[in-house]
């Protein structure tokens, strides 16, 4: 008696559940995601021979541009439920005796660096404009009259001391001016802070 022979079959895989689980994490991405806020100044930073990367969270990052004019940003912290740049901004509020609403408060805590003088936060905060919140970006004083930045430094310090500090500072900026941002360092015992630089390793030669 002969034998049946089974049907050959060519193997089959249904792509539909990978298509669809593409899409739902495609759509949770897009939903989640949070774009990182541009910076006050387009800093050119110089080249270096370290590949030290700087830490992501508690920094404090001194930006100073190609017109020696000094920006300021600070995190949260790791964390985020202290919400350290809002006790900042009030305490820097009480020593300018300034009022600041909680919705301004709330939009300082989730945006990035800045540079002016404490009395144009509140229009900056105010302004919904992009192009015209640049316009308010004219540095933080820094001179022995109102040297805003050292009490910005003092007080983020408060809150955040396990804070590194990182200068970033433009290749055309003078020395002078990161030298200064140095020495407010310093005032407020900060002894060590890093330099940032850009992603291309200048190799040192040896005659240099």
């Amino acid at each position: 008696m002969p034998k049946i022979k089974a049907p050959v079959r060519t193997p089959h895989i249904d792509m539909t559940p990978m298509v669809d689980l593409f899409a739902l994490l495609l759509t949770f991405f897009m939903l989640t995601t949070s774009f990182r806020p541009t910076e006050a100044v387009v800093v050119d930073t110089p080249s270096s021979v370290s590949e030290k990367v700087n830490p992501e969270k508690d920094v404090i990052t001194l930006l100073v541009g190609k017109d020696n004019k000094v920006f300021l940003n600070f995190d949260n912290g790791k964390d985020t439920s202290i919400l350290i740049r809002k006790e900042v901004l009030k305490k820097m509020a009480e020593q300018y005796r300034l009022t600041f609403t909680e919705k301004e408060i709330k939009t300082f805590s989730t945006w990035a660096s800045f540079g002016m003088p404490v009395v144009k936060l509140k229009a900056w905060l105010n302004t919904e404009d992009s192009k015209q919140r640049e316009v308010f970006q004219t540095g933080i004083p820094t001179d022995s009259t109102d040297n805003q930045l050292n009490m910005w430094i003092r007080l983020i310090r408060l809150q955040n001391p396990n804070a590194e500090v990182a200068i970033k500072g433009d290749s055309k900026a003078d020395f002078k001016a990161v030298k200064h941002v140095m020495d407010i360092l310093q005032e407020n015992k900060v002894n060590k802070f890093n330099l940032t630089t850009n992603l291309m390793k200048d190799e040192a030669k040896l005659e240099e």
